[in-house]
């Protein structure tokens, strides 16, 4: 493994995403980093790079045979590494090859353009319960958009499209949102796995005794057919489509309000129709990207990358959200929010390639229902603190805030 630089030591509280982002680009498009473990791997964080690295046959995202300090899930890092549960898993975003295609194919008929149109009915009257619920709080006083409206929507979305159960899902959260705190000791990591493996088999007892329409029976089905899906993968599969049906359009809907209340004139050319609110998530898309740092991919064999060599057996983290803001790509603006900006679609937060996200039409989807929704219900909406006050997620995978207090404006009687 060669490089210009010694590892950087990645911050695992994710207190400045973006300020590491550019760091990290400054050093390079592959620049080496230390993740929390004292794990040393890449971090790719050129927008060009990313692209190229995303549709290379030589990276693979399967752990067990292409990581081989991993030790094939038997060594030191499977026992005691806090962000082990990222690449233990076994599902279509961590196999390679022809074992991604056969695991992408049983998750794809969910999220076909057909069958995500047609949950916006019931997107939209999500959508209007929610914000039912905000307009009889006090007004004046500063609440949660993000626990209150950015959070409960998708994740009442995935959860009914997976057949979660209301006395399971409050809990499961709770246990996904822990996996993203990559600060988080390795004892509390191991622990809060097996908590979720634990109710995730719970989850898949429940739905063998009592399958019902949904995507968690109809993967139990595949299991007990004639596909080959493995009960590992048949767990995993639920994880993955659970978290990453939600956390992306909880940051997305979060930054969306933050980026417009923090910049008017950008609502301002909203308001007179010079930009529509896909611009909006599009731009959003590219500045915050939902998650952004992403691990891990491995090289299949030596990847010259610059002035570097990924060598055989390297791991990469792949930082979209330092991709999303490349000058090289996005010009001297790049930290900028410009919902007119040119390449406002020229970003990668929902991955590209053959592991592009199958729920990216699901997350615009919902963003583009519940932001208009939103702003035309409470038109005078307010932060409730200064913008600096507001503080990120303990992350650096998972990019939003911890909460969003706004106003929601004036009693309407008083108006």
């Amino acid at each position: 493994m060669s490089a210009q630089h010694p590892p950087y030591l990645m911050d695992p509280s994710g207190r400045d995403i973006h300020g590491e982002g550019a760091r990290l680009r400054a050093r390079g498009p592959a620049t080496r980093v230390e993740l929390p473990g004292g794990v040393v791997v890449w971090a790719i964080t050129g927008y060009e790079l990313t692209k190229q690295l995303l549709t290379d046959p030589r990276v693979s995202r399967d752990t067990y045979r292409h990581w081989p300090a991993w030790e094939n899930g038997e060594g030191e890092l499977a026992r005691s590494w806090p962000l082990a549960i990222w690449v233990a898993d076994r599902n279509m975003i961590t196999a390679y090859g022809d074992e991604h295609a056969r695991l992408r194919k049983l998750v794809a008929k969910a999220f076909t353009a057909r069958r995500t149109a047609a949950l916006r009915p019931r997107i939209e009257a999500i959508t209007t319960e929610l914000l039912d619920k905000l307009a009889a709080e006090p007004r004046g006083l500063p609440v949660d958009l993000r626990q209150e409206f950015a959070y409960p929507l998708p994740t009442q979305v995935i959860s009914e499209l997976l057949g979660i159960p209301d006395t399971m899902r409050g809990a499961l959260l709770g246990m996904v949102h822990a996996i993203f705190q990559t600060a988080a000791s390795a004892e509390d990591a191991r622990e809060n796995e097996r908590r979720i493996y634990d109710l995730l088999a719970e989850l898949v007892a429940v739905k063998r005794e009592s399958p019902g329409d949904d995507l968690v029976s109809d993967l139990i089905a595949v299991r007990e057919g004639d596909a080959r899906l493995s009960e590992r993968e048949l767990v995993d599969t639920v994880l993955l489509m659970f978290t990453a049906g939600h956390e992306t359009t909880v940051n997305l809907i979060d930054h969306a309000v933050f980026a417009l209340l923090t910049h008017p004139d950008q609502f301002d050319l909203m308001r007179a129709g010079t930009a529509a609110w896909e611009d909006v998530i599009e731009e959003v898309l590219r500045l915050e990207a939902p998650l952004a740092n992403l691990p891990m991919r491995y090289a299949v064999e030596d990847i010259e990358a610059g002035d570097v060599t990924i060598a055989k057996g390297d791991a990469m983290i792949i930082g979209f959200g330092a991709a999303g803001r490349d000058p090289e790509r996005h010009g001297d603006t790049a930290d900028g929010f410009d919902v007119t900006r040119p390449t406002r679609r020229e970003h990668l937060a929902f991955g590209h390639g053959v592991h592009h996200c199958l729920g990216a039409p699901l997350a615009r989807l919902e963003a583009a229902i519940a932001l208009p929704a939103l702003f035309a219900r409470f038109p005078r909406l307010s932060l409730g603190r200064p913008a600096g006050e507001i503080l990120p997620l303990e992350s650096f995978i998972s990019n939003g805030h911890r909460t969003l207090p706004v106003v929601l404006g004036p009693d309407p009687a008083g108006a």
